[in-house]
């Protein structure tokens, strides 16, 4: 199969290219990138929701239900603004959505009641990673070739973490001094700031062409089997990373470690990508540039994912976890590069929101698992039994990539295959 594919403007896409050059084109993808590490640095609502609730008195269950509630808005809205930026646009899509969570991070800052708090949960969830589903559109609608996309998807994890690592350090420095309602009023001003500038530079939205219609989109998402087989290999291997914000934080409350603590892990792990994101980005490209499959590296990020944050159970220090968080870093990078290509390379043009809404589900999905399984492990067997679970999803993970490499080899027309 190619991997190289000549730059077409395709009619069905909502937004309409703009009539510049690539170079212009590119611009506008990294503005959304920059915003996007914005969004990531100032995104204290989730890092910080557990201390939030544990300062609310909430109980350690009270804890992992809003936490999963949250992760079921998270969930709902990648698969919903999927779906919306092929429907309604790019740039409405983005705007909406970040005006959205101007509003409701500030309701989850000062509610105190458990029914209130539970619902700005899942509006602040939905709205949390709202930018990953439009970028990712954005993406493939503007730059035609595997190798750039590549880079590109490198650069915005890259760009990710670095926003993690000013998120971890900069909370657990204004944690102390401001209180954690400002963090969320924080975070809510960011969200803000960016959808000013998603008004600014993303291209106006276009009318929506006759077909092929919204529900064609999604029935022929429900049917591509290589799309499903690459969630559930992505989910089961993102459980790990998922507790680097939610099996983390409750393991360091039963070490009686502060919230600082957990932050500066952050601000360690974020730190950790810098050192091999580049020459591993430029490696991924060239595999890409090759037609090389990625399945069988996405089944190594499992493995190194499962055994590596795994280790956390095993830590009773802030250096034993700051450890910890560091062994995955190569394996998260490699995650999220390789199946955000396998994804560019099986999403139809005119369905480009809803593939990646789908995927983005993934991390949202695990997000729900990961204090679910680390509040029951905790109880039935304490710390060592959430190292065994963490290393039993990776390992899962890579053992579902071996379907997923037969699908991607003997199939390359699936799309239309039942499911």
């Amino acid at each position: 199969m190619s991997t190289t594919r000549a730059f077409t403007p395709v009619p069905s896409i909502p937004a309409a290219l703009p009539p510049s050059p690539d170079r212009e084109r590119l611009s506008v993808v990294w503005v959304l990138v920059v915003g996007a590490t914005l969004i990531r640095a100032a995104g204290f609502s989730f890092p910080f929701l557990s201390y939030r609730l544990a300062e609310l008195h909430f109980s350690a269950q009270g804890v992992s239900v809003v936490l999963a509630l949250f992760g079921v808005g998270w969930l709902a809205g990648q698969i919903l603004l999927g779906r919306a930026a092929d429907a309604l646009g790019r740039r409405s899509t983005l705007v909406g959505a970040m005006v959205l969570a101007a509003l409701a991070l500030p309701v989850l800052a000062e509610a105190a009641t458990p029914v209130t708090v539970a619902a700005a949960a899942v509006v602040a969830g939905l709205v949390y990673d709202a930018p990953r589903p439009v970028i990712s559109a954005v993406v493939a609608d503007y730059v035609p070739d595997d190798v750039t996309r590549t880079r590109i998807a490198g650069w915005r994890h890259f760009g990710i973490n670095v926003g993690a690592a000013i998120t971890g350090g900069a909370g657990g420095l204004l944690v102390d001094i401001t209180g954690l309602s400002a963090l969320f009023w924080i975070n809510a001003g960011a969200c803000a700031l960016f959808a000013l500038g998603a008004l600014r530079y993303l291209p106006a939205d276009q009318p929506k062409p006759t077909a092929p219609t919204d529900t064609g989109n999604l029935r022929t998402a429900l049917r591509d089997l290589r799309l499903w087989m690459l969630w559930c290999a992505s989910f089961t291997a993102l459980i790990p990373v998922a507790g680097l914000f939610s099996i983390l934080p409750l393991l360091m409350t039963d070490a009686e470690l502060p919230a600082s603590a957990y932050g500066w892990t952050q601000v360690a792990s974020a730190c950790a990508v810098l050192v091999p994101s580049v020459p591993l980005n430029a490696w991924l490209a060239r595999r890409a540039a090759r037609g090389a499959s990625l399945v069988p590296l996405l089944a190594v990020s499992a493995l190194i994912l499962g055994l590596g944050l795994g280790s956390a159970g095993f830590a009773t220090t802030t250096l034993g976890y700051v450890l910890a968080a560091c062994v995955g870093i190569p394996g998260e990078i490699i995650l999220f590069v390789t199946a955000t290509m396998i994804l560019d390379r099986l999403a139809p043009a005119h369905a480009r929101g809803l593939y990646a809404g789908i995927w983005g589900a993934t991390l949202a999905a695990a997000v729900i698992c990961a204090p679910l399984i680390a509040g029951w492990s905790l109880t039935h067997g304490g710390p060592h039994l959430v190292a065994a679970m963490t290393a039993l999803c990776g390992l899962l993970g890579a053992a579902l990539c071996v379907p997923l490499a037969a699908l991607m080899r003997h199939e390359p027309s699936l799309p239309t295959a039942p499911a």
